[in-house]
Protein backbone atom coordinates (compact mmCIF):
# COMPACT_ATOMS: atom_id res chain seq x y z
CA UNK A 1 0.00 0.00 0.00
CA UNK A 2 1.06 3.33 -0.57
CA UNK A 3 0.37 6.59 0.36
CA UNK A 4 0.04 9.64 -1.93
CA UNK A 5 -0.18 12.95 -0.63
CA UNK A 6 -1.32 15.47 -3.44
CA UNK A 7 0.94 18.43 -4.02
CA UNK A 8 0.41 21.70 -1.91
CA UNK A 9 -1.34 19.91 1.17
CA UNK A 10 1.24 19.98 3.42
CA UNK A 11 1.39 23.03 6.07
CA UNK A 12 4.85 24.82 4.99
CA UNK A 13 4.32 28.12 5.43
CA UNK A 14 5.19 28.81 1.78
CA UNK A 15 2.71 29.94 -1.32
CA UNK A 16 1.79 27.33 -3.40
CA UNK A 17 2.96 29.38 -6.55
CA UNK A 18 6.73 27.75 -5.59
CA UNK A 19 9.37 27.29 -3.14
CA UNK A 20 10.65 29.77 -1.45
CA UNK A 21 14.09 29.63 0.12
CA UNK A 22 14.37 28.40 3.12
CA UNK A 23 16.02 31.07 6.25
CA UNK A 24 18.56 29.90 8.72
CA UNK A 25 15.48 30.82 11.34
CA UNK A 26 13.23 28.29 10.04
CA UNK A 27 15.42 25.58 9.82
CA UNK A 28 16.71 26.22 13.32
CA UNK A 29 13.10 26.45 14.14
CA UNK A 30 11.90 23.52 13.01
CA UNK A 31 15.02 21.15 13.06
CA UNK A 32 14.49 22.22 17.07
CA UNK A 33 12.05 19.73 17.11
CA UNK A 34 13.87 16.88 16.70
CA UNK A 35 16.15 16.58 20.04
CA UNK A 36 20.28 16.13 19.37
CA UNK A 37 22.65 14.42 22.27
CA UNK A 38 25.44 16.80 23.59
CA UNK A 39 28.66 15.91 23.99
CA UNK A 40 31.93 17.66 24.36
CA UNK A 41 34.88 17.13 21.40
CA UNK A 42 38.29 17.43 23.28
CA UNK A 43 41.88 17.58 21.96
CA UNK A 44 45.34 17.45 23.58
CA UNK A 45 46.88 19.78 25.25
CA UNK A 46 48.48 22.07 22.30
CA UNK A 47 52.04 22.96 24.35
CA UNK A 48 52.69 22.42 28.14
CA UNK A 49 50.90 24.92 29.99
CA UNK A 50 47.89 25.71 27.93
CA UNK A 51 44.88 24.17 28.08
CA UNK A 52 43.31 21.23 25.86
CA UNK A 53 41.01 22.41 23.28
CA UNK A 54 37.21 21.48 24.11
CA UNK A 55 34.13 22.57 22.08
CA UNK A 56 30.25 21.55 23.03
CA UNK A 57 28.73 19.73 19.88
CA UNK A 58 25.65 18.79 19.17
CA UNK A 59 25.92 16.86 15.95
CA UNK A 60 28.01 13.87 16.87
CA UNK A 61 27.23 10.85 14.98
CA UNK A 62 27.70 6.92 14.87
CA UNK A 63 28.88 6.65 11.17
CA UNK A 64 30.41 3.01 10.16
CA UNK A 65 30.44 -0.46 12.33
CA UNK A 66 33.15 -1.69 9.61
CA UNK A 67 35.69 0.48 10.15
CA UNK A 68 34.67 2.08 13.07
CA UNK A 69 33.87 5.30 12.66
CA UNK A 70 31.78 8.15 14.20
CA UNK A 71 31.61 11.80 13.30
CA UNK A 72 30.62 15.26 14.32
CA UNK A 73 30.13 18.47 12.33
CA UNK A 74 31.68 21.64 13.77
CA UNK A 75 31.18 25.27 12.30
CA UNK A 76 33.71 26.65 9.26
CA UNK A 77 33.67 29.81 12.17
CA UNK A 78 35.02 27.46 15.35
CA UNK A 79 38.44 28.39 16.65
CA UNK A 80 38.68 25.22 18.40
CA UNK A 81 38.42 22.62 15.82
CA UNK A 82 41.31 24.34 13.78
CA UNK A 83 43.36 23.70 16.89
CA UNK A 84 41.73 19.61 17.43
CA UNK A 85 42.15 19.13 13.97
CA UNK A 86 46.14 20.31 14.26
CA UNK A 87 46.94 17.40 16.57
CA UNK A 88 44.68 15.28 14.44
CA UNK A 89 43.40 13.17 17.19
CA UNK A 90 40.34 13.97 19.56
CA UNK A 91 38.02 12.58 22.10
CA UNK A 92 34.50 12.56 22.10
CA UNK A 93 32.65 12.75 25.43
CA UNK A 94 29.10 11.73 26.39
CA UNK A 95 27.29 14.29 28.72
CA UNK A 96 24.88 12.83 31.00
CA UNK A 97 21.56 15.01 31.59
CA UNK A 98 23.19 15.51 35.06
CA UNK A 99 25.86 17.72 33.58
CA UNK A 100 24.31 20.23 32.09
CA UNK A 101 26.50 22.79 34.16
CA UNK A 102 29.42 21.36 32.82
CA UNK A 103 28.14 21.30 29.57
CA UNK A 104 27.69 25.72 30.39
CA UNK A 105 30.74 25.77 31.60
CA UNK A 106 32.88 24.59 28.53
CA UNK A 107 30.32 26.52 26.16
CA UNK A 108 31.32 30.00 27.21
CA UNK A 109 34.61 29.16 27.79
CA UNK A 110 34.98 29.66 31.61
CA UNK A 111 38.62 29.76 32.57
CA UNK A 112 37.93 26.94 35.76
CA UNK A 113 36.40 24.66 32.95
CA UNK A 114 39.47 22.14 33.30
CA UNK A 115 38.36 21.80 37.08
CA UNK A 116 36.18 19.33 35.86
CA UNK A 117 37.31 15.67 36.86
CA UNK A 118 39.41 14.46 33.98
CA UNK A 119 42.60 12.32 32.89
CA UNK A 120 44.11 12.03 29.25
CA UNK A 121 43.72 8.96 26.79
CA UNK A 122 46.18 6.93 24.89
CA UNK A 123 46.09 9.22 22.49
CA UNK A 124 46.43 12.64 25.08
CA UNK A 125 42.76 13.81 25.00
CA UNK A 126 41.01 14.27 28.11
CA UNK A 127 37.72 12.51 29.04
CA UNK A 128 35.91 13.79 31.30
CA UNK A 129 35.66 10.71 34.31
CA UNK A 130 32.01 11.89 34.89
CA UNK A 131 30.33 11.30 31.09
CA UNK A 132 28.40 8.58 30.51
CA UNK A 133 30.94 7.60 27.31
CA UNK A 134 33.84 8.29 25.29
CA UNK A 135 35.30 7.59 22.15
CA UNK A 136 38.96 8.54 21.62
CA UNK A 137 39.37 9.11 17.56
CA UNK A 138 41.98 9.84 15.36
CA UNK A 139 40.58 11.73 12.36
CA UNK A 140 39.83 10.01 9.32
CA UNK A 141 37.99 13.02 7.01
CA UNK A 142 36.82 16.21 6.84
CA UNK A 143 34.51 17.08 3.72
CA UNK A 144 32.97 20.79 3.58
CA UNK A 145 29.13 20.62 4.54
CA UNK A 146 27.79 23.86 4.24
CA UNK A 147 28.82 26.22 6.66
CA UNK A 148 30.07 23.12 8.85
CA UNK A 149 32.70 20.32 8.15
CA UNK A 150 32.45 16.93 7.98
CA UNK A 151 34.73 15.63 10.52
CA UNK A 152 34.59 11.40 10.70
CA UNK A 153 36.79 9.91 13.19
CA UNK A 154 38.56 6.66 13.63
CA UNK A 155 38.00 4.80 17.13
CA UNK A 156 40.95 3.76 18.70
CA UNK A 157 39.70 3.34 22.04
CA UNK A 158 36.34 3.77 23.90
CA UNK A 159 34.32 2.60 27.09
CA UNK A 160 30.89 3.56 29.27
CA UNK A 161 31.68 4.85 32.59
CA UNK A 162 28.41 5.24 34.07
CA UNK A 163 24.57 4.60 33.57
CA UNK A 164 22.27 7.62 32.75
CA UNK A 165 20.32 9.65 30.60
CA UNK A 166 22.00 11.71 27.92
CA UNK A 167 21.89 15.18 28.16
CA UNK A 168 20.18 16.54 24.93
CA UNK A 169 19.47 19.85 23.26
CA UNK A 170 15.46 20.40 22.52
CA UNK A 171 13.48 23.22 21.04
CA UNK A 172 16.26 25.94 22.43
CA UNK A 173 16.78 24.11 25.51
CA UNK A 174 18.69 21.56 27.06
CA UNK A 175 17.24 18.50 28.57
CA UNK A 176 17.23 14.48 28.70
CA UNK A 177 15.99 11.21 27.64
CA UNK A 178 13.98 8.97 29.53
CA UNK A 179 15.61 5.57 29.11
CA UNK A 180 13.88 2.65 27.86
CA UNK A 181 13.47 0.38 30.57
CA UNK A 182 12.96 -2.91 29.20
CA UNK A 183 15.83 -2.12 26.69
CA UNK A 184 17.97 -1.54 29.71
CA UNK A 185 16.92 -4.78 31.82
CA UNK A 186 17.14 -7.04 28.40
CA UNK A 187 20.35 -5.47 27.30
CA UNK A 188 19.09 -4.95 23.71
CA UNK A 189 19.32 -2.02 21.85
CA UNK A 190 16.37 0.48 22.18
CA UNK A 191 16.81 1.38 18.05
CA UNK A 192 16.17 -0.99 14.69
CA UNK A 193 20.42 -1.09 14.33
Amino acid sequence: MSLSVPHGSLQSGTPQSGPAPVTAGQLRRVAGHYPTGVVLVTGPRPAPGEPPPAMVVGTFTSVSLHPALVGFLPSKSSTTWPRIRAAGRFCVNVLGADQEQVCRRFAAADPHRWEVPHQETATGSPVLLDALAWFDCEVAGEVEAGDHWFVTGAVRDLGVRRPGPPLVFLRGDYGHCAEDAGAARSGRPAHPD
